[in-house]
């Protein structure tokens, strides 16, 4: 996978990646150890001759005219293959000086920028003074530093006196720059570049370098953990290992969303790129650590040795996480932003694809807008603007780009879906595998609200562990006997009708001999009992069957066939954006920060750039929609990441409110509620461990 989600991008970071690791790279880094003036000068030319200077750079100055998005693309895939050199200060240069008098030489490969993030020059008519870390200073023609005035200049290497560092990257070279007195003549100012626009897109290019780092990491570690045996198996089949690299994949996927957002913002709203830049500083360049640090975990003894590739990877996270500085520092900025109310709008350039379909879909809203109550909701149901992703006559097969043109046209005339609930479950499995009659008497009523559905699959001994339920079906005359236990049942109390897995075959393996049935909740022989859970409610129930007669048009789909069933979703997926808020906690959060500790400051930050992580997995799972292309890792990672987000950030919110939770009153009662709450989302539905093996079996590949 790539920051980049276009075919375009895609081939593009493909190839580069592909050139990058033809180079023999890090033999190339290894060559010059303990070099000080290394200056990587065979890559540099290697680099100009692909262009790779060139790809921000204007076309009038014989560039390629790209966007920063390219850049960070061709950033990210050079990164995967640790080409040395100055690659990441070029690029930084080449996307702010595409207007100076040296753009045409950097097009041509003739120029090479050493850029210092400091502005710490004194400018009196004339620049002197010390820059204290400049990257890439050894074969640069020209500098790109900043006086404390917030002036910006391009000065060439001529006037400037240099010492180089061979620092724990062995593959780029640092240092530090002094200009004695050089005329403003000697050098060209930058117009209109100021100091927080070099650094955000420092950020911003060097997040993508954290990325194709990070992927390294993780290909590397899950590619040896699919071949290393131990104890008669392969270490990847063990669960701990399964977890480590399905940790290293969430953290993986942030970096990425984080590295693709920031670029795909740079150099358009300040406000925006500024919130994205912040988050990016908190999250990117500690969590690229943390994947080296686990690749190396992973690899074992192999990893730890200079012989191998993994340290050189980890000096490299490393040596961005100190150029960029402190993430905690930065997560303080992203709070107090958050605070004037700032928050992350990813707007999706359908380029023209929405035309088609706009002004129907406009006068099928406002037809339903104009009405109230049970009308309205009658005409989403007939025009399929309910369940659009749902096949005719039930939705409208909407495409993906049909289905979030719908979104926003009920959201600007303020038209709220009504939540199904089990049934947009349970529907779209009597759509795909039930029968005619079952899909007369169910689906309209579900959609209208006049059914509700509850779910009857787990049981005391079968939680996410499914295919062991008990709960058997025994065949009687006309139809089948249903006797087991079910429980965490929801809703259980208020539905009309259940959809309920029983065993009705006790001699096939675990998978099979299972039957999908749907089950009347007044029948005789079910008794329902409320349990009452942590926070105090009694949302769940047990459900008990008593040899409960289901008829045999009740049946869903073929007997013995009911687990495939459970797994079904329609072919037509649902492709919604995420909105901008953060998360009910996340804000209460933000609210709360009036009055807060540094600590506390630093910990919201941290919360709004997870749930701004979560927002943008969602929005490449649609971006990936609209490409034509089937769902990538984001949309399996959004869950297990939101998941921690809310229960992190409920928590959170507690620990701000203090004392006061102690005491009582609506909004601790409503905090503490929504902390305990939580806890049941890394429970339900399959707990996060078992998430976990799945992501890394089914997305990573990992050996069973």
């Amino acid at each position: 996978m790539s920051i980049g989600i276009s075919e375009e991008h895609v081939e593009l970071a493909a190839s580069l990646r592909k050139w990058g690791l033809s180079l023999n790279p890090t033999e190339a880094a290894r060559a010059v150890e303990g070099v000080a003036d290394a200056a990587f000068d065979e890559m540099h030319a290697a680099a100009a001759e692909m262009g790779l200077q060139a790809i921000a750079l204007p076309e009038s100055a014989g560039g390629g005219d790209g966007t920063v998005l390219d850049s960070a693309v061709a950033l990210e895939a050079m990164a995967y293959a640790l080409v040395p050199g100055g690659v990441l200060g070029t690029q930084l240069a080449a996307t702010l000086l595409g207007s100076t008098s040296v753009a045409q030489e950097l097009a041509a490969g003739e120029a090479r920028i050493a850029v210092g993030l400091d502005a710490t020059l004194n400018n009196a008519g004339s620049l002197s003074g010390t820059v204290p870390l400049v990257w890439d200073t050894p074969g640069a023609t020209h500098f790109l530093l900043g006086a404390t005035d917030d002036s910006w200049y391009v000065v060439p290497a001529t006037a400037v006196t240099t010492t180089t560092q061979a620092g724990p990257d062995l593959s780029r070279r640092f240092g530090t720059a002094t200009l004695d007195a050089v005329d403003l003549d000697a050098v060209e100012q930058v117009a209109g570049l100021a100091t927080a626009t070099v650094r955000r897109m420092a950020i911003t290019l060097a997040a993508a370098e954290a990325s194709g780092i990070a992927r390294w990491c993780l290909d590397t570690a899950v590619d040896y953990a699919g071949v290393r045996e131990q104890f008669g198996r392969k270490i990847g089949a063990f669960q701990a290992i399964k977890h480590l690299c399905a940790e290293m994949l969430e953290r993986v996927e942030t970096i990425t969303a984080l590295a693709w957002d920031a670029a795909s913002v740079a150099l358009s709203d300040d406000e925006q790129w500024s919130f994205s830049t912040d988050a990016a500083a908190a999250t990117v360049f500690d969590a690229a650590v943390s994947v080296a640090h686990d690749c190396i975990q992973v690899l074992g003894g192999i990893g730890f040795t200079f012989e191998h590739e993994a340290h050189l990877r980890l000096r490299r996270a490393m040596t961005l996480r100190t150029l960029i500085g402190d993430g905690d520092a930065a997560a303080v900025q992203l709070a107090e932003r958050a605070g004037r109310g700032v928050r992350r709008q990813v707007a999706v350039d359908f380029d023209g694809a929405d035309a088609a379909v706009r002004p129907a879909v406009a006068e099928a809203v406002a037809g339903v807008a104009a009405l109230e109550g049970d009308a309205q909701r009658a005409a989403l149901v007939e025009s399929g603007l309910l369940t659009p992703h749902w096949p005719a006559p039930w939705g409208r097969g909407a495409s993906p780009v049909e289905q979030l043109v719908i979104d926003q046209e009920l959201a600007a005339a303020g038209v709220a879906r009504p939540d199904l609930k089990i049934a947009g479950w349970a529907v779209p499995t009597i759509i795909a595998h039930g029968n005619d009659a079952q899909r007369e008497q169910f689906v309209r009523p579900s959609l209208l609200g006049e059914i509700v559905w509850c779910q009857l699959f787990s049981e005391p001994e079968a939680g996410s562990d499914l295919a062991s339920l008990r709960t058997r079906a025994v065949k009687v005359d006309g139809g089948w006997e249903l006797t087991g236990q079910k429980v965490w049942t929801s809703l259980a109390q208020d539905a009309h009708w259940g959809i309920c897995l029983a065993r009705t075959n006790p001699e096939a393996p675990q998978h099979k001999g299972i039957t999908y049935f749907l089950v009347d909740m007044r029948s005789e022989g079910l008794d329902i009992r409320p349990l009452r859970e942590m926070t105090g409610d009694a949302l769940f129930n047990e459900v008990f069957l008593d040899k409960v007669f289901v008829p045999d048009e009740m049946v869903v789909g073929e007997v013995d066939g009911g687990w495939r069933l459970a797994r079904t979703t329609l072919a037509n997926e649902r492709v919604a954006m995420a909105g901008h808020r953060l998360g009910a906690s996340t804000e209460q959060a933000v609210g709360l920060l009036d009055g807060a500790s540094l600590t506390e400051q630093v910990k919201v930050g941290h919360a709004v750039a997870l749930a701004t992580v979560c927002s943008l997995l969602g929005v490449r799972t649609v971006l990936r929609s609209l490409a034509g292309q089937g769902p990538g890792p984001e949309s399996s990672v959004s869950k297990l990441l939101g998941v921690r987000s809310r229960q992190d950030a409920s928590d959170l919110v507690v620990q701000l409110l203090g004392g006061a939770v102690l005491l009582g009153g609506e909004e601790a009662e409503g905090a503490l509620h929504e902390a305990l709450l939580t806890r049941c989302l890394s429970i339900a539905g399959g707990t996060t461990q078992v998430l976990r093996n799945v992501a890394g079996e089914r997305i990573l590949g990992l050996p069973r």
